[in-house]
């Protein structure tokens, strides 16, 4: 699995010729200049707004994704994604927040979405959670987690890796101290296995936003 961080809550994951979008921003978000353009066989959108929501970021040429935007459980190509329940606010209004699991090449994903408030998960979004050997979080503030309450809620559910996003070279400074791991050195993108995950327990992986 080779995952890239496009800025904001935007990944993409990709394993042989199967390519899956996370969170692209929309044409309305201004979260992001000029997001990165690709055709997606399968995306996942957290919540409907225009920084979590674009799908026609990743639709191009012949290649229409698979849009998966809500709670429910999704077979698509082989791979069941479960998305569970939360909530969060965004520019006064409050929206669903959904968090997603699924497997990739062996390896458990979790995503956590927007969120601000561990107490808006569903029983459901827990146990997803708690079963991913990779957990995405957000560390901005605002709107969304603090640095301190993200490594705090991340580690709770003992992952062996944790990937930060919607991050600034201050917040990201800051959840780095707080999970004693200063010294992580960022990289442009990430390829793994199942078998790099061994021995490691709560480990920041730092990506670079590469829009």
């Amino acid at each position: 699995m080779v995952i890239t961080y496009l800025g904001g809550a935007y990944f993409k994951l990709v394993l042989g010729d199967l390519t899956i979008a996370v969170n692209p921003p929309g044409k309305a978000s201004k979260l992001i200049a000029k997001p990165a353009r690709f055709g997606a066989d399968v995306v996942l959108c957290s919540t409907n707004h225009p920084d979590w929501n674009g799908v026609e970021t990743v639709t191009l040429g012949n290649t229409t994704p698979f849009v998966i935007d809500g709670p429910g459980s999704y077979e698509v190509k082989n791979i069941l994604f479960t998305g569970a329940k939360s909530t969060v606010t965004l520019d006064g209004t409050l929206y669903i927040n959904t968090v997603y699991g699924f497997e990739l090449d062996g390896i458990k994903v979790g995503i956590i979405g927007a969120l601000a408030d561990e107490g808006t998960l569903s029983s459901e979004a827990k146990e997803l959670l708690s079963n991913a050997d990779m957990l995405f979080v957000p560390i901005g503030g605002g709107a969304l987690f603090d640095q301190v309450t993200a490594y705090k809620v991340a580690l709770s559910y003992e992952p062996n890796i944790i990937v930060p996003y919607m991050y600034t070279d201050t917040t990201l400074a800051r959840f780095l101290k707080e999970g004693g791991q200063e010294k992580a050195v960022a990289e442009d993108k990430l390829t793994l296995k199942r078998r790099d995950l061994d021995g490691k327990q709560g480990a920041i992986i730092v990506l670079t936003p590469q829009s």
